[in-house]
């Protein structure tokens, strides 16, 4: 009877051992695991040469007031084009070229009292501190006035660069304080391309490959070529920054077009030949 039950007893053992030691049966839909999938040959940068590209402005500012004043004359509007140097925003300084009149003439006060100290001194007719004290305040004279011209010349803003009014943040008329924004201006005279390419394209593009641009807003295609290639490598994406610029006539182009940048196919090595056997 013994021996009968620890027979019964090693044969259901050895029954759950081959069930757990069956490997769960694999539906037949059931999808590829994610280590088996391929990325499609056509999608973008990987076997057909493009990638995603954007244009910027090469110079993008914020003019902010550096006085406490009212604007007198705020005569351009978003969107409008300007040149270098034309005048973007004119305050109301008469307060401000008032003290730099009273500084003038309080240095050529100043002079003359030094001009006869002088010829005091030369006649022994004063000390030497009242000669000090007069030059003295000539030296004060001039840096009040230079201040105040310093002061007198933040009154008119000129435009830093060729370029479109981005944004308007103020209005004539408007007493603004010392770092308030006025204008948003944004550089049309040479657009930008901003790429982010894959590492392993640096084997092949260099500053100065050329590349063409099919813009999406426009539909029509423009030359560029790589003007600065980035400064280190992102670990995790494996991906650099690429800067671009527009060769010939960017007429059309704004800031914020986007498109796709087509590069020349990676050139493909000779194959090597097997060395002929030696007779």
């Amino acid at each position: 009877m013994l021996a009968r039950r620890f027979l019964g007893t090693a044969l259901l053992a050895a029954c759950a051992g081959m069930v757990q030691a069956a490997p769960p049966a694999t539906p037949a839909n059931a999808p590829a695991p994610a280590a088996a999938m391929k990325a499609p040959a056509d999608a973008p940068g990987a076997s057909d040469n493009r990638i995603r590209t954007q244009f910027a402005p090469r110079n993008e500012v914020v003019i902010s007031s550096e006085l406490a004043a009212k604007i007198s004359s705020l005569p351009l509007r978003e969107g409008d084009a300007f040149r270098t140097g034309q005048t973007l925003v004119a305050f109301d300084c008469s307060l401000f070229q008032a003290q730099l009149g009273k500084a003038r003439a309080t240095l050529d006060t100043a002079k003359q009292t030094l001009v006869v100290q002088k010829r005091l001194a030369e006649l022994n007719s004063t000390g030497a501190l009242e000669l000090q004290q007069a030059q003295g305040r000539v030296n004060e004279g001039t840096a009040e006035v230079a201040y105040s011209q310093a002061t007198v010349n933040r009154c008119t803003i000129h435009a830093p660069f060729n370029g479109r009014i981005a944004k308007r943040q103020a209005a004539n008329y408007q007493y603004v304080t010392p770092g308030t924004p006025l204008l948003g201006l944004i550089d049309t005279s040479e657009l930008e391309l901003q790429l982010i390419v894959p590492s392993q394209w640096l084997s092949r593009l260099k500053v100065g490959s050329k590349f063409q641009v099919q813009v999406d807003e426009l539909g029509t295609q423009v030359s560029a070529r790589i003007a600065r290639l980035g400064a280190r490598i992102d670990p995790v994406s494996q991906t650099i920054g690429v800067t671009g610029v527009v060769d010939g006539n960017a007429a059309g182009l704004l800031p914020g077009m986007g498109g796709w940048a087509t590069f020349a196919p990676a050139s493909t090595p000779a194959p090597t030949p097997a060395p002929t056997p030696a007779r």
